[in-house]
């Protein structure tokens, strides 16, 4: 949804662009008419359409200083615009006015009645004046200013006398109180019955006292703690050893997601974060990893038909150890940033390694945003979106499969019940009356039970012939099947034959399979990685599948952390408080995603530990042995290799 038009129905892209507009239709609006807008609109409690409505009215009816107008001079219309107002002595209020030309200069200077000015159609419409109102806003009902935007324009914060037996301040915001029943509501639930003077009096008191029950989810700066809250946990403080700068680990994120997502898109071997955090802090030039990398978006880029990188694609040579440098410094000056610019120089010297990983990263990210914009990474989204949308029928197609069957045999077992009930009550009928004595009328018990419990015996019977009849049939399937024209088949290849009916018959899988084969075909294709939620603090929450780790993105995205631990999962659940709504949701989440985060937690753990082992070993070895020492695990960037490079 876009937040400024309130549009409905738009995909991520599509709201960007719109609120992008939006955003570029509300500089249309005339400074001069910014503040009379903005005091309209604080504390007001009509609609949005109302609200807007009201405003243009206003706008449109009165003048305003540094407002432009057309005025009255020499029998003529000219434009003029409005310096200051001049109220004369007969308290008939005039203006002094600057006359313009067509190019809105200045000619002279003027006075003026309000008779004499003709007042201009507003330059905006109704649907410019709501985007205004929203974007200058935090809540509605009352529609209340952002506070540096009311004290830029000197408007006042307090609400009004009407509202503040109404309203409260919480946390610098304003807040509705929760409303209460009065005594007219009371006495008409009650069933409209007289009270005396007294009652209402004790009537009054109490509906004073009584507050309505708060129905969560809310927002969750509005939480409040209760006797019925559950023991939170400590929330766990997350890890922030990272190598690169903590300013840069949002890149470093994102162009890792995007080279290991699409990967087989850029021809490009999948690699660890960690690898990647290692290489772009290295101070080698040459490593297999850097330089794939980069080739590999490079390559993109070349492929594209925009003319941008035409001179790029005139070489006509392949981008090799050699001159991949040269390529990147093509890239630099076809983007013209001038902090990246200026490292040119080092880059063609072959001292890549030297730059700083903030220079490493803005390149690479700059590389990544172009990627975007090809044709060849929009056509692969819009595969993946057309070939999740066809998971998506298929799965909803076995849905209503399932449940047709489902009730089918529901039917079919009500059928078969109501056949052996009516059976049975039948018998019952004739054994009663072959065992009636005619004066006590005592019916024979025997002969019922032996009627009730031969009846699951002839059941089973039923069945075994049926199941008998079954056997036999598939043994002539299966004599029939032997004879392949004319011929009897051997000893392995009826085996191998009954495997294959084997294999057949097991083909049916659990509703628990299916539904992982659909999310694993699901994260195959991949269309954009969204953060898990956010908490109470508008810090977001990170989850990438080739990474068994939690990331930790705070509100500003200056800092980062990470949870690499099932107890610390579990810590964060404790911690979070379902009667607020984002952290309700991020509870919602990390339990869908629970057993995969648990079992990624347990991976990382172990290869960690044998991490170390690892490391440890090659430390002990001891000079007197001459065998070649252990690959140590910490260097398995230095070992990259690009198994899917193209030739």
């Amino acid at each position: 949804m876009c937040k400024s038009t309130g549009k409905t129905n738009l995909t991520y892209e599509e709201a960007l662009v719109s609120e992008k507009h939006a955003v570029e239709k509300l500089q249309e609006l005339p400074k001069e008419l910014v503040a009379p807008a903005l005091r309209i609109i604080q504390f007001s409690m009509l609609s949005l359409k109302d609200l807007a409505d009201t405003i243009a009215t206003n706008l449109e009816e009165r003048l305003y200083v540094g407002s432009e107008y057309y005025g009255r001079k020499d029998s003529g219309v000219h434009l003029c615009k409005i310096l200051k107002v001049v109220k004369a002595d007969n308290k008939i209020t005039k203006y002094e006015v600057a006359w313009l030309d067509k190019n809105k200069k200045t000619t002279e200077n003027g006075l003026l009645d309000g008779e004499n000015l003709v007042k201009k159609k507003l330059p905006f419409s109704r649907n410019i004046l709501k985007s205004f109102i929203r974007q200058s806003t935090y809540r509605s009902f009352p529609w209340v200013l952002h506070e540096k935007l009311a004290r830029k324009h000197d408007i006042s914060i307090d609400p009004p006398q009407e509202l503040r037996s109404k309203i409260f301040f919480q946390n610098g915001l304003v807040v509705c109180k929760k409303r209460k029943k009065n005594e007219e509501e009371m006495k008409e639930e009650s069933g409209k019955c007289k009270c005396n003077k007294v009652g209402s009096d004790k009537l009054e008191d109490d509906d004073h006292q009584r507050e309505e029950p708060i129905k969560y989810p809310v927002d969750d700066l509005l939480v409040q703690p209760s006797a019925d809250d559950p023991v939170f946990s400590d929330r766990p403080l997350p890890s922030r050893d990272f190598s690169v700068p903590m300013e840069c680990v949002g890149d470093l994120l994102m162009v890792w997601d995007f080279c290991t997502s699409f990967s087989r898109t850029l021809h490009l071997w999948p690699f660890s974060l960690e690898d990647f955090e290692n290489v772009v802090c290295h101070k080698e030039s040459n490593l297999a990893l850097i330089v794939e990398s980069h080739s590999a978006l490079v390559r993109l880029l070349i492929k594209d038909n925009r003319k941008h990188f035409w001179h790029m694609k005139n070489k006509k040579r392949k981008i090799t150890l050699v001159n991949w440098a040269e390529y990147l410094c093509d890239f630099l000056e076809i983007i013209k940033i001038p902090e990246l610019c200026s490292n040119m120089t080092t880059i063609k010297r072959g001292h890549y390694g030297l730059l700083d990983a903030n220079i490493k990263l803005r390149i690479l990210k700059e590389l990544v945003n172009q990627a975007f914009e090809t044709d060849v990474f929009r056509d692969k989204i819009d595969e993946h979106i057309n070939q999740r949308r066809a998971l998506g029928a298929t799965r909803r197609e076995e849905a209503l499969e399932a449940a047709r069957k489902e009730r089918e045999a529901k039917e079919q077992l009500k059928i078969q019940n109501g056949h052996t009930s009516e059976s049975a009550k039948s018998n019952m009928h004739e054994s009663s009356e072959n065992n009636y004595s005619g004066e006590n009328g005592e019916i024979a018990e025997k002969s019922i039970a032996e009627i009730i419990a031969s009846q699951p015996k002839n059941l089973l019977e039923n069945k075994h012939s049926d199941a008998s009849k079954k056997m036999a049939e598939r043994q002539n399937v299966d004599v029939e099947v032997q004879e392949v024209n004319g011929k009897q088949l051997s000893g392995k290849e009826l085996l191998k034959q009954m495997g294959d009916d084997k294999k057949e018959a097991t083909e049916p899988r659990s509703k628990d399979q299916r539904r992982e084969y659909f999310e694993r075909e699901m994260d195959k294709r991949v269309i954009r990685t969204n953060p898990l939620g956010k908490d109470r603090h508008y810090n977001r929450y990170w989850w990438f599948r080739r990474d068994g780790r939690i990331f930790v993105e705070s509100s500003d995205s200056k800092q980062w952390g990470y949870y690499s631990s099932k107890e610390e999962l579990d810590a964060l659940m404790g911690s979070l408080n379902c009667k607020g709504e984002r952290e309700r949701a991020l509870h919602k989440q990390l339990g869908k995603f629970y057993a995969k985060m648990s079992s990624e937690f347990e991976k990382r753990s172990k290869s960690f530990v044998g991490k170390i082992a690892s490391e440890e070993a090659v430390l002990r070895r001891s000079t007197r042995v001459r065998a070649t020492p252990g690959v140590n695990p910490a260097n398995a960037f230095l070992r990259y290799v690009n198994k899917w490079k193209q030739d």
